[in-house]
């Protein structure tokens, strides 16, 4: 029978005033259906452990056990899990945390189907804004024609103020004719290196600007101030708890950006754990690796390593292709950095004692970065710093061995298969599909995936990435049996890349990612049964309850409780 408790909503993300998240007082939670992956020393063959009964002291896992456990510690808070699943804290290894904070704030366009239906939402949205107009989420390839819109489409709505949308993907962005006029362009403003400003027939900017060209126009954009970005941190904190996250990776964060976390941790008031990567792009980069790795005696703040780009998005053909685009004849999408550059960014990264995160996607990226680690490797040193590439999302066959042999950490993005493969599949041929999205395949040589959702690209919620790595189908369960299905990884892998594979790629394996003990006492209480319920319900599962630290951070409105 199932009973129904409501309990006021809790959201204690910013609450955690003082010098520790961690409250001394032993908790036993109790009467839990538990499921936790083990590390013992091997990522790759650690089982997973059943329990109903998890003891906490200091902020720490004490034991699992049984039912019987609870009257080993008479003098505990006992606290009732109502029979729901309690899984570890769930870490997405890949999310921009103050976009998020920001896209939650700003004109959501993602899913629309036209132009048409774009304009009408930013009619709406530009009644109550006075100067620049932002947001993001448009997709050309939902559309009937799949081509870029042009700023003459926005113009029709807002002619007085800048306007400026980002693709899915934030790989191009849309503006309309006032931004055109603010940031100086004609027909003779040429693009960048690593970037394009598409033209009509007569040479004049269409409005789109892709990868490095976004810059001509967001550098006129005004700053956020160091408020704004602890409010953003805040907004994305509390969505994160809703959806199970306890510890997230940054991928790319700025000096100001740098400096809040900072001082948000030395306050002891972060909502969520944060591993942070330094954006190789800043001009400010150097300042930031001179004062040295940071880390908080919590664990709620690590920077340790720096986000590089090597290339653009599949979606905006920015992705950098050995072969011509299947769509776009004699183009093979964009290189954001030269090899000598990123080899430079690689060695002043190593020597400085961080790791280096490297976004790409397409197959030339992935091979022109595993070249530079390689070579840097070899003069520098730097292997053992677990390293990453970001995406690897098409990868030749003969290169993926190559993550193994130079240690590099594929920090992949399930849900971009399936948000992907029908665009995917018009952009590249077969022999270049042949090595795309392929978890499996690295598992199996014995690689390291740390799974995430790259949200605010995709949404936040880790059971969609789940779901995704266990059937690559869409909502719809299409197509049947799932995209390219020899790569769909069991729910156990699937678990264990959303986990432990994220602790291990931010050197935080022995203390989150699993329930063990001696490790912090993330967890959150579900209401399906992750191992059990059918494939399709695993995206629909809701978060009932977030701990962080053995510390009650989230819970949602309304908690069934099953007897």
């Amino acid at each position: 029978m199932l009973l129904k408790k409501i309990i006021k909503p809790l959201i204690l993300a910013s609450l955690c005033a003082g010098s520790s998240y961690a409250i001394a007082q032993t908790k036993v939670i109790y009467n839990a259906n538990g499921y936790t992956p083990l590390y013992k020393g091997k990522m790759l063959k650690g089982e997973v452990q059943q329990f109903s009964t998890l003891v906490i002291k200091d902020g720490k896992v004490v034991k699992l056990g049984g039912d019987t456990l609870k009257n080993s510690y008479p003098n505990a808070k006992l606290i009732d899990a109502n029979g729901n699943t309690l899984l570890p804290g769930l870490i997405d290894a890949h999310g921009h945390v103050i976009g998020l904070g920001d896209n939650l704030s700003q004109l959501d366009v993602r899913g629309a189907k036209s132009v048409n239906e774009i304009t009408e939402k930013l009619n709406i949205f530009a009644e109550n804004k006075q100067d620049w107009i932002i947001g993001r989420g448009w997709n050309q390839e939902l559309w009937d024609n799949a081509q870029f819109p042009t700023a003459a489409d926005l113009d029709k709505v807002v002619k007085d103020r800048p306007v400026v949308l980002s693709r899915i993907d934030s790989h191009a962005i849309w503006v309309n004719s006032k931004a055109l006029e603010l940031a100086g362009i004609t027909a003779q403003t040429k693009a960048p290196d690593g970037g394009e400003i598409i033209k009509d027939e007569f040479g004049n900017p269409t409005g789109i600007f892709v990868d490095k060209a976004e810059a001509l126009i967001t550098q006129h954009m005004p700053a956020p101030s160091k408020q704004d970005i602890s409010d953003s941190l805040d907004a994305a904190g509390k969505h994160l708890l809703s959806l199970g996250i306890t510890s997230t990776h940054d991928a790319g964060i700025d000096k100001t950006t740098w400096e809040v976390y900072k001082e948000r941790s030395k306050l002891g008031n972060l909502p969520v754990r944060i591993v942070a990567m330094l954006s190789g792009a800043s001009p400010d980069l150097k300042t930031m690796l001179k004062a040295g790795r940071y880390q908080d005696a919590n664990d709620f703040m690590s920077i340790r390593s720096v986000k590089v780009y090597a290339d653009g998005a599949l979606g905006s053909r920015g992705a950098a292709l050995i072969e011509d685009y299947a769509d776009r004849a004699n183009y093979h999408g964009l290189m954001l950095e030269t090899q000598e550059k990123l080899e430079a960014l690689f060695t002043l990264s190593f020597k400085s004692g961080f790791s280096a995160n490297t976004h790409a996607i397409g197959d030339k990226a992935n091979r022109v970065v595993l070249d530079a680690y390689q070579n840097v490797f070899k003069k520098t040193g730097g292997i053992l710093l677990r390293n990453r590439i970001e995406h690897a999302q098409i990868v030749t066959p003969d290169d993926i061995p190559r993550f193994k042999a130079l240690k590099i950490i594929p920090s992949m993005q399930p849900v971009h298969a399936t948000s992907d493969m029908h665009m995917a599949e018009q952009r590249l041929t077969e022999k270049q599909l042949s090595g795309a999205y392929a978890w499996k395949t690295f598992l199996k040589q014995g690689s390291v995936i740390a799974a995430g959702s790259d949200y605010p690209v995709e949404l936040a919620n880790p059971f969609d990435g789940l779901y995704s790595a266990i059937t690559r189908m869409d909502h719809e369960q299409l197509p049947a049996n799932g995209w390219r299905a020899s790569e769909v990884l069991s729910r156990e892998d699937a678990l264990r890349a959303f986990t432990l594979g994220g602790a291990y790629a931010a050197h935080q394996e022995f203390k989150i990612g699993s329930l063990e003990k001696g490790k912090w006492a993330d967890f959150i209480l579900i209401d399906k049964d992750y191992f059990k319920v059918p494939v399709d319900e695993i995206y629909k599962t809701n978060v009932l309850q977030t701990w962080i630290s053995g510390t009650l951070r989230y819970e949602k409105e309304e908690v069934t409780s099953k007897k």
